[in-house]
This record gives structure tokens, sequence and C-alpha cells, in this order.
């Protein structure tokens, strides 16, 4: 399965420390990950929120990886506004590290989106994915 997930900043470096290949844990405040199912929605999170917020670093990025079907079979879809448009997957804290196993494709970042406050190379993670 395919699955999206926007980020900011902070949480794309600690997933380049983690060589591409898992997500961070959650911080206490996080008590669920929850990737998406489509790139529209990841895309309007990243856009319309990471770059506003100071945590994120006012940029927003979109990652794409791969799961195995067997195991994401095992989450219930949740949909949280238009069903087929913002529909997520939601994965306990506690659970990540587990999911974080079944990624079968190194994460790499699709899209970018950069806030008025952003300050920083606006294309450090380029060679992580493919830019159109």
């Amino acid at each position: 399965m395919t699955l999206f997930r926007p980020v900011g900043v902070t949480e794309l470096r600690l997933i380049e420390k983690l060589n591409w290949r898992a997500f961070p844990p959650r911080l206490p405040i996080q008590p669920i990950f929850y990737p998406v199912l489509n790139f529209d929605y990841a895309a309007q999170l990243a856009r319309d929120w990471n770059t506003k917020d100071p945590i994120s670093g006012f940029a927003g990025f979109v990652t794409r990886f791969e799961i195995d079907d067997q195991y994401a079979a095992h989450f219930d879809v949740q949909t949280v506004g238009s069903r087929g448009r913002h529909d997520e997957l939601w994965v306990a804290a506690d659970e990540l590290s587990e999911f974080n196993t079944h990624i079968v494709s190194p994460i790499e970042v699709i899209a970018s989106f950069y806030g008025d406050g952003f300050e920083g190379p606006k294309r450090e993670f380029q060679d992580r994915g493919n830019f159109s």
C-alpha cells in the first residue's frame, strides 16, 4: 500500500537520520501517527498547515512510502473529512516501531512547500525524491 505523510523540517531531518527507512517516535503529546492515503490530502496538510507552523520550520514536505498490504489491512481507514479525499490510517504511537518494520521502500520526498517564515535552503531534500 502506498502511503503519504506530511512532515515539517524537524521530522524530515529525523527521517534522514533513520536512513529514510523509518519515522521517528512520536512526542508525548502525539498519541497517533497518521499517514494519509492520497497525495492531494498530504499536500493540503503540508501546504496549509506545516508552512504556517514554527515547529515545522515554516515548511511542509510530502513523503511517500510503501508498507506491505497484509500489515496495512490491520488498520481501519479513518475518514476525517470527505471520504476518498481525507482518509488516514491511525497508528497508535506505541505501535509505530512495529509499523516501521513493515515499510518496504525508502521514504522519499515528493513535494515541498515553504511559508514566509522559512529560513534555509529550499531544495535541501531534493535528492530524496521525485520533484517535478
